[in-house]
């Protein structure tokens, strides 16, 4: 049995497709689960109730966790270490390995163009600094022999079928999907990489399902050569049929934003993520497994054809 905690946001429901692949026996636990695949196992639980984590674990040989808690720092740091210590408690006990789906909150901003998995950690935001906690709370028992897992880490993801929680969804493809202005954060001129979901879901269920993979972590398949804010807007208006109108957005902004956009109340602390170059570097994953990530322009037009056509 493969189990995914957190089976319903954006990779949780991609994660479920790709380990078709590998397996028919696939649980997806959540408050309100909803199957993927016909033969999925639905199992509600609450994650941040100890017993219940253990209930959900028991009987799998691999769990991952795609967990979405909501993006708001209150809620991040009463959740995130409660959730992992349950988690780490309950594959510890029934001897699962764990594949925990991770971000890039956590690096050290000076090391931001061509990141990989040896970048500094020194989180600048409180948001990175729960990231840094759960990871080392992971790596420290694997150092310790006592569990077996792997961080699979992504850049900030797009991809079809996302609702609110990507940047990219909500300050570029739904503007213009309204006939609004796209709104940018700090500068238009740095570049910036995004995972596309389903390369990071194909890419993930291959990772837990590669004995080998196991005990270190991995940047997840991005596409090289990212695109600019300017660049990113432009590509995105030339395939939905729009101009490309745009407004940059400042601290004071992002805050205005943030009335009408949740996501966006949360963004000040994370804007130093868009004032200078943001460029991951996946040649691990991509050398080791032989994997090619989706071209940005391919990812874009099915992103567009999947969600905004007519």
């Amino acid at each position: 049995m493969q189990t995914i905690l957190g089976a319903g946001g954006a990779i949780g429901v991609e994660l479920a497709r790709a380990l078709k692949d590998y397996t028919n026996d696939i649980k997806l636990v959540s408050r309100n689960p909803k199957k993927v695949n016909e033969t999925d196992e639905l199992f509600k639980a609450d994650l941040l109730n100890a017993s219940e984590v253990k209930n959900a674990v028991k009987g799998s040989s691999i769990v991952y966790v795609t967990v979405g808690f909501p993006y708001n720092l209150k809620i991040w740091k009463e959740c995130w270490p409660k959730f992992t210590e349950n988690v780490i408690d309950a594959c510890m006990e029934y001897d699962c390995k764990l594949v925990f789906f991770d971000n890039i909150y956590m690096y050290d901003p000076n090391y931001l163009n061509g990141m990989n998995e040896e970048t500094p950690i020194n989180p600048p935001s409180k948001k990175g600094k729960i990231r840094a906690q759960i990871a080392d709370m992971i790596l420290s028992k694997v150092k310790e022999g006592k569990l077996t897992a792997l961080i699979a880490r992504s850049a900030d993801f797009y991809g079809p079928g996302i609702k609110n929680t990507s940047m990219l969804t909500e300050t570029v493809f739904n503007p213009f999907s309204s006939g609004k202005k796209a709104n940018w954060m700090a500068s238009l001129n740095y570049k910036h990489s995004f995972t596309y979901t389903p390369d990071a879901a194909k890419a993930t269920a291959l990772l837990g399902n590669s004995e080998k993979a196991y005990n270190q972590v991995w940047h997840l398949p991005t596409a090289k050569n990212p695109y600019t804010g300017r660049e990113w807007i432009q590509a995105i208006a030339k395939e939905m049929g729009v101009a490309p109108k745009t407004q940059t957005a400042g601290k004071f902004i992002v805050r205005l934003l943030g009335l009408f956009i949740p996501l966006m109340r949360e963004m000040p602390e994370m804007m130093y993520q868009y004032d200078r170059d943001y460029v991951f570097n996946s040649d691990k994953f991509e050398k080791y497994f032989d994997f090619k990530p989706t071209p940005y322009p391919d990812g874009i037009k099915e992103i567009v054809k999947s969600d905004y056509s007519k």
